[in-house]
């Protein structure tokens, strides 16, 4: 099987994952695809192969020599997002792309005036869509290309190597990929994700990140008797997002910019609810934006009475940096890896996050280097072949030069 097959049996899957389950994984549909890639592992003949009951998936491949190397991992996850169907994908392989548009389906085309991206890989061979689903390289591209350097690896036994964990997990597109991820069964003293974009791209600072969740109490009375009694819930809250700034946003922002996003709003006379995440590099700036939200609800409350605005905030995950810069032979493996395999690194800040950020702060530091996928979450998602096979050589290198690090 190569990889292109691989990948494209991993997308007939529907793993998308949901925001308000309470169960793990958040959708059962999820764990479908959990014991099909369990059971090829295994067959594959890969050893320590497990699967919990909340679909986390272990499996080693054994070192081939006694030199004392340290046990290292790679991570990716299986569910896909949220922003565009992940059922019934019609995945094809567009061979030696001319650098033209690429009919989707009839009316549906992907067209490098819209996504100049594109042009980078004139002469590759695509994997895309039909324009109605998202691919879900993100990050099942990842997942393939773990797969197959350690089925390499295996078939090489010349390259030496230690023991190499692989571990696949749910729900990374709901921000809880990780919070029952098993560090100290992993067993390893550093680890990748593979859920990076393009070609090159290496990432060890990411978002410090925090969800709110606003609720606005109003009072519903008969319009025509409203004077002095209706508390009008959809109006306040558009008055709540209007306290943020149209430069803080997604939409004007870029690089280390920080930012606040307003995912939905639900809404009626007597009740509304707004849904935010807030986003910063800084540590600093993080805290000062929360406390923001917190003070539009407590100026509102001022205003209207207290108890009209509730907010709710929970910090999701935070900016990897401060645990990698401590252990930058991390990032120093994965650089001579590309220089070695002829993939010129782009080091970028994430303007988002991985599970690697909550595994880095779990005691795990884990950066997270490219898998292929560009325009992620939408129909217009494409993967290169190329820039796949390309990954699993850097996997391949990683484990070579790790087998080097003790001497």
């Amino acid at each position: 099987m190569d990889i292109a097959e691989r990948f494209i049996n991993y997308t007939k899957f529907d793993t998308q994952s949901a925001e308000d389950s309470e169960t793990v994984p958040s959708t059962p549909k999820q764990l479908i695809f959990a014991k099909y890639l369990k059971e090829e592992l295994e067959h594959e003949g890969f050893a320590d192969v497990e699967m919990d009951d909340k679909g986390y998936i272990y499996a080693t491949l054994k070192a081939n020599t006694k030199k004392n190397i340290p046990t290292i991992g790679f991570i990716s996850h299986y569910d896909t997002a949220l922003d565009a169907s992940g059922a019934n994908i019609k995945a094809r392989v567009v061979a030696n792309y001319d650098g033209g548009d690429i009919l989707l389906s009839p009316g549906i085309v992907s067209s490098p005036k819209k996504f100049p991206e594109l042009l980078e890989h004139k002469g590759e061979d695509l994997i895309v869509t039909d324009g109605t689903t998202l691919l879900g390289a993100d990050d099942k591209a990842g997942i393939a290309e773990i797969v197959e350097a350690m089925c390499y690896l295996r078939d090489h036994d010349e390259i030496k190597h230690g023991d190499i964990r692989m571990g696949f997990n749910p729900d990374e597109e709901i921000g809880m990929g990780a919070h029952h991820f098993d560090v100290e069964k992993f067993g390893c003293e550093w680890a990748y994700t593979m859920d990076g974009g393009d070609i090159g791209n290496l990432e060890y600072e990411n978002f410090n990140a925090a969800s709110a969740k606003i609720t606005i109490k109003g009072v519903s009375v008969h319009t025509g008797y409203a004077k002095g009694k209706m508390v009008n819930a959809s109006r306040l809250a558009c008055e709540f997002n209007g306290y943020i700034s149209e430069t803080e946003i997604p939409e004007t922002t870029e690089g280390y910019q920080g930012f606040y996003h307003l995912l939905g709003i639900e809404s009626h006379c007597e009740e509304a609810k707004l849904s935010y995440i807030i986003r910063d590099h800084d540590k600093e700036k993080f805290e000062e934006r929360k406390n923001f939200i917190e003070d539009i609800a407590k100026r509102m409350n001022e205003k209207y009475g207290e108890g009209t605005v509730k907010a709710v905030l929970k910090d999701q995950y935070y900016n990897m940096k401060e645990k990698i810069d401590p252990n930058m032979h991390v990032i120093d493996i994965v650089l001579k890896a590309m220089q070695d395999t002829g993939v010129t690194p782009k080091v970028e800040p994430i303007r988002g996050g991985t599970d690697g950020a909550q595994l880095s702060f779990r005691g795990l530091p884990c950066p997270n280097i490219f898998a292929g996928g560009v325009n992620f979450h939408g129909p217009y998602e494409f993967v290169s072949v190329q820039v796949m096979k390309k990954a699993v050589q850097v996997i391949v290198r990683i484990c070579e030069l790790t087998a080097r690090f003790n001497d």
